[in-house]
Formats: structure tokens, C-alpha cells, sequence
């Protein structure tokens, strides 16, 4: 171990709290912007005349590329030991994406722009969590990790983005609500680019001596990827990933919807709900990486997707005003504090940090294909055949479904496997 990683495993403070502090607000960022289509979605649906299936369409393609993105992009980070050029060239890239999301004129258009925002958001994440890894003290990873996905994430992106993208969009429209979020992406890569440094824990995992011939290569991470999901762990972990994701997708696209007719609340109260629930995650993310620490991440990984049943059943049952339903809600997307358990820091104390960007990329990829692109266009034709309930019904199902799928994980926090 170098010096600098040395450094990084003493008290927090100093550069292991400026990784914290930057990669967390690069995450609230690219959350935000995948977040943008969520809340706008009711505006953009009327301006361009989109149907619930090609709404599902947007989520879904971007989930897929997003998901392609997250494992060969990581693969690749691992395989040359690097992590830095690939986290700076995606917060560019899917910085651009926003802008040119607003300058969409058509669903085709549009799509366009989310699936590379997907391709470039991708690998954002475990690239992301593979640097706070490296960079935190073995007490803080389970923390650091949460604190980077579901604290800056929930807050930037699902807190203040409802509030602050519907503000622009009724003072202005919402292409322009698209154009300024794409804006502090840019600043970040200069930032990181700055005042972040390359990880220099661990070699990379393999060593390419030669280029492969394109069959050749696809044909070794077919390999590789049958040889992760043969790993316990990474199996069932990208099982919870899937109906996680799933979950997540459908609701972040649904609820919106739903709140907008079925619940027939007004825009402004129903972006209030969302913005309130969207510092559950934060308080989820801080609340699992800690439960994680003391009681092992099975059970906290358990219990919180287990929370994610509630948001669908009290948008179908729980008759009561905004408030409570807020309540409700809120609760539920503390689950979202399981993500980064076991899309991050499960498969890297499975497999080590050598492999870790591989490993996350796996999960992420996984998760969003079967469970980001193939759930939600489904969800949306059942919702254009029948009536937004059934989208809530998949939202159900799929959360406890992650929770089932939970309880199969093996412990492996250090504390408890030495016991």
C-alpha cells in the first residue's frame, strides 16, 4: 500500500473527507440529471404528446445502456487500473446529454439522449464507489459508500430537483429546466480533475499483453461475467439488484403520474411530496451504512428493501391527505439506503478491491437490464391497457421480491465473518 493510500485509512479528515465531499456531489449531480425526465415527465409528456409505454421507453433505455456502461466501462477500469480519465469523460459526457435532452423535439429525439446519458452514467457509479472504497478507513466504507450514493444523491437528486426543475419550468419551460442542470456537472470535472488523485492501492486484476480480436474479447467477459455470477454473492446481490432497481425505476417513473391524476393532486403539492421524500434516501443511506457496521450488512440489507413495499401499497390503499402520504412515502424510500450494500460495498468485500469496479459494474449491469429496461415499457403498456394501478402493483411486487432475495446473502462485514 502506497503512502497516500495509508494516509487515507487514518481519522476521517483531510483527503479521504475532500473524496467524500466531491465524488458525493458529482453522484447528487448525475442523479439529478437521471432524475430530471422523472419530474418533468408530466410536462413532457403533454408538450410532446408521449404515452405511458414511451415514457417507459425513456427509463428503459437509458437503464440499458446505463447498465452495458456500468460493467465494460468497469471491467475495463479494472483491467487497466484506472479510474480518474473514466469518471471525468462520463461527468462530461452525460453533463452534455442534459443539455441535449432539452433540445429534444420528438420521443425519438429524446430517447437519443438518454440512452448515451445511460452509457455515460454507467460506469459513473461503481467507478465512483471504487474510489471512496480505496480512499476510506475499513470502519467508514459501509458509511462513505451510502453517504456517496443515497445522502448527496437523495438530497441533490430527488430532493431539490423536483422543486428546483418544476420552479424553472413554470417560470420558463421545461427544456430550459434540462439545459441548467446539465451546468454543475462541468464544474465538478474540473474540480475532481483538480483535486482528486488516481487510486493507487492495488495493481490492476489483468494484464492485457496483447489486443484481443473483438469475438475473442466479447467471448473472455461472457467468461468473466459467468464467472461472477458462479460467486454467491454477486448472484444474489444482482438479484436484489434487480427487483431494487426495478422497484425504484417504476416508481420514479409511475408515482409522479400517479400523484398528478389518479391522486389528482396539484403540481406544486405533489413536487413538494417528492422533494420531502427525497432526503429519505440520505437519512436510509446513513441509517444502513451504520446498522451495517453493528449488526452486519445481511440484516440491514434485508430490512431496508423490505421498506420498499410501503410507497406502492400507501399510493393504493392509504387514504389520508398529503401529509401522511408524505409520511408514508418517506419511509418507504429509506430503502433505497440498501443500494449501496449491495451494489457496492457487499460485492467489493466479496471479491477485493482489485476486482471491485468489476464487481459493482456487474451488479449495476445486471439490475438495470433485467430490472431498469425490461420492466418498465411492460409496466407502461399495462398502464395504458388498464389504469396506472397496475404500475404500482409491479412497484409492490418487485420490493418484496428484493427483500426475499436479501435474506440469501452471505455476511461480509470483517467483524462478523471473523466470528
Amino acid at each position: 500500500m502506497t503512502q497516500a493510500g495509508g494516509a487515507a485509512h487514518g481519522r476521517l479528515g483531510g483527503y479521504e473527507l475532500r473524496v467524500l465531499l466531491l465524488l458525493g456531489l458529482a453522484y447528487g449531480f448525475a442523479y439529478f440529471d437521471r432524475m430530471a425526465m422523472t419530474f418533468l415527465g408530466p410536462l413532457v409528456k403533454a408538450d410532446l404528446g408521449l404515452s405511458n409505454e414511451e415514457l417507459g421507453w425513456l427509463g428503459s433505455g437509458l437503464s440499458l445502456t446505463w447498465a452495458l456502461g456500468a460493467y465494460f466501462v468497469g471491467r475495463w477500469s479494472d483491467r487497466i487500473g484506472k479510474r480518474k480519465p473514466f469518471l471525468l469523460a462520463a461527468l462530461v459526457i452525460f453533463s452534455l446529454c442534459s443539455v441535449f435532452s432539452g433540445l429534444a423535439w420528438s420521443f425519438g429525439s429524446l430517447l437519443v439522449s438518454r440512452i448515451v446519458m445511460g452509457a455515460a452514467e454507467g460506469p459513473f457509479l461503481p467507478i465512483c464507489l471504487a474510489i471512496m472504497v480505496a480512499a476510506s478507513a475499513d470502519s467508514r466504507k459501509g458509511l462513505n459508500a451510502g453517504v456517496v450514493q443515497n445522502v448527496f444523491g437523495s438530497i441533490i437528486g430527488t430532493a431539490l430537483a423536483p422543486v428546483v426543475l418544476i420552479m424553472i419550468a413554470q417560470a420558463f419551460d421545461w427544456r430550459a429546466a434540462f439545459f441548467l442542470s446539465g451546468i454543475p456537472g462541468l464544474v465538478l470535472a474540473l474540480l475532481i480533475w483538480r483535486f482528486i488523485r488516481e487510486p493507487m492501492e492495488e495493481q490492476p486484476a489483468t494484464e492485457p499483453a496483447v489486443k484481443e480480436p473483438f469475438g475473442a474479447m466479447i467471448a473472455s467477459e461472457l467468461r468473466e461475467m459467468r464467472g461472477l455470477m458462479a460467486t454467491r454473492n454477486i448472484a444474489l446481490c444482482s438479484l436484489v439488484s434487480v427487483f431494487g432497481v426495478g422497484t425504484v425505476v417504476i416508481g420514479s417513473i409511475f408515482m409522479p403520474l400517479y400523484l398528478d391524476g389518479p391522486r389528482d393532486i396539484e403540481p406544486a403539492t405533489w413536487s413538494r411530496i417528492m422533494s420531502v421524500i427525497g432526503f429519505s434516501p440520505a437519512v436510509g443511506a446513513v441509517s444502513a451504512g451504520l446498522l451495517s457496521e453493528r449488526v452486519g450488512r445481511k440484516l440491514a440489507l434485508v430490512l431496508f428493501c423490505a421498506l420498499f413495499a410501503i410507497a406502492p401499497a400507501a399510493l393504493l390503499w392509504l387514504e389520508a391527505s398529503p401529509v401522511v402520504l408524505a409520511m408514508a412515502l418517506f419511509v418507504s424510500w429509506m430503502g433505497l439506503g440498501s443500494f449501496p450494500l449491495f451494489m457496492g460495498v457487499i460485492p467489493a468485500e466479496t471479491l477485493g478491491h482489485a476486482r471491485a469496479a468489476t464487481a459493482m459494474g456487474a451488479v449495476v449491469a445486471v439490475g438495470e437490464i433485467f430490472g431498469g429496461f425490461a420492466l418498465p415499457p411492460l409496466t407502461g403498456r399495462l398502464a395504458d391497457s388498464f389504469s396506472l394501478d397496475f404500475a404500482l402493483y409491479a412497484q409492490l411486487i418487485c420490493g418484496v421480491l428484493a427483500a426475499l432475495a436479501a435474506l440469501f446473502v452471505a455476511e461480509t462485514n470483517p467483524r462478523f465473518v471473523k466470528r
